[in-house]
């Protein structure tokens, strides 16, 4: 079953379960690919509406650092249960170990010692299976770590 299938059958169920945290996200969720399908005018395969999820899963963090840094607990409770709500979409992110071997190897091929270069090949090796601040962390740990 893909993505869009997945959310619309939750969608559809999170109406009749009358869930209105759900409802609001997956409306969201659902508007989001929608446009993107728009925009790339053809339906969307898993890895494009990945994309818009991690975009999305993003942004939630982002304001959901804000509202903690603002006391505003309240909200960054239902920030936090958004998040969990539009992750069950993506895939489990790759365990760390496993991230640092993949971009131990990759980097070794090349021999680069630029961030942005390396960077750039990392996350070619991880192919979206890791958060690209993940995978930054780990560059910045390998070049830095190995006198490069």
């Amino acid at each position: 079953m893909t993505i869009l299938e997945r959310v619309d059958q939750d969608f559809k169920g999170a109406m009749r379960a009358k869930d209105d945290l759900a409802l609001s996200v997956l409306r969201l969720l659902r508007t989001a690919l929608k446009n993107k399908q728009i925009e790339l005018m053809h339906d969307l395969a898993d890895t494009e509406a990945q994309a818009v999820l991690k975009t999305m899963v993003k942004q939630y963090s982002e304001a959901l650092a804000d509202f903690r840094s603002a006391g505003r607990l309240d909200l960054a409770e239902r920030q936090a249960r958004e998040i969990d709500l539009l992750s069950k979409y993506l895939p489990p992110s790759m365990p760390p170990e496993e991230l640092e071997r993949l971009v131990r190897e990759a980097l070794a091929e090349q021999a680069v010692t630029d961030v942005g270069r390396a960077m750039g090949i990392a996350m070619k090796a991880v192919q979206g299976k890791a958060d690209g601040a993940e995978v930054r962390r780990v560059v910045e740990k390998l070049l830095g770590g190995s006198g490069q």
